[in-house]
């Protein structure tokens, strides 16, 4: 058998479904045994990760652990956190799950260099507790790029008000909001915005920008890292960084 992916999800559940649809469609298969065998943890009871962040609600730390120790029990080799958020917590995900973890904002600068992006200003569609954590802004500009984030006023009422639509299944509504949000980043000198959400990409796709700018989703750019991981040498296992 190929190695065994591991997928901590439900944060939310549909952003889990969108990403093992991308990896599904980015493998190169002609029959069902081409295709990268997962094993996947969808458990949206996970205290809410911007909360945990910003409030110091309660936090998401133990329930993800108990997850990690699933998929290492199911025999996962790897694994990855389709929540953005959720990311904050990388290292000791990492430490105590005892896995090594594909880093979403890495995939998502890697998406970036395949748009063609090479530097420049970038914008960001993210929830409010992943700006707040700045692993994002930090990857970024260690590779040349400069972080365009929205107004604090868009950021509550537009970016995190189009997230609470989708979680609610108005995508429609998320869709209006999150192109305005899209828009104002482009007025504000994005060359490139990346979809930091995972639930920003199910109503804004890379094939359908809303100008100028490129679109890189974050969600599709690590299931391509989880095809690259899948295709690897066994030796090839990502590296753990501090955060």
């Amino acid at each position: 058998m190929k190695r065994l992916l591991g997928v901590l999800g439900g944060m939310g559940p549909l952003a889990t479904v969108d990403f093992m649809n991308k990896v599904i469609g980015l493998t190169q298969a002609g029959r069902d045994q081409d295709h990268v065998p997962m094993v996947v943890y969808s458990v949206p009871q996970v205290p809410d990760r911007t909360a945990a962040i910003l409030e110091n609600a309660e936090s998401p730390l133990p329930a993800m652990l108990q997850g990690m120790a699933v998929l290492r029990q199911a025999g996962a080799e790897c694994v990855a956190i389709p929540c953005n958020t959720a990311h904050y917590w990388y290292a000791e995900l990492a430490r105590e799950g005892r896995l090594p973890i594909l880093h979403i904002a890495d995939a998502a600068c890697e998406g970036l260099a395949g748009r063609g992006v090479g530097g420049g200003n970038v914008g960001l569609l993210a929830t409010s507790g992943t700006l707040a954590a700045g692993f994002y802004q930090d990857r970024l500009a260690a590779r040349g790029y400069r972080c365009v984030t929205p107004a604090a006023d868009d950021q509550q009422k537009l970016v995190m008000g189009g997230i609470h639509h989708v979680k609610a299944g108005e995508l429609d509504a998320a869709r209006q909001v999150l192109e305005r949000a899209a828009h104002r980043l482009i007025q504000a000198g994005a060359q490139a915005i990346v979809l930091a959400c995972t639930e920003i990409p199910l109503v804004l796709t890379p094939e359908s920008p809303p100008g100028a700018a490129a679109l890189v989703d974050a969600t599709e750019a690590l299931a391509a890292a989880c095809v690259r991981w899948a295709r690897a040498p066994a030796a090839a296992a990502p590296k753990v960084a501090a955060h």
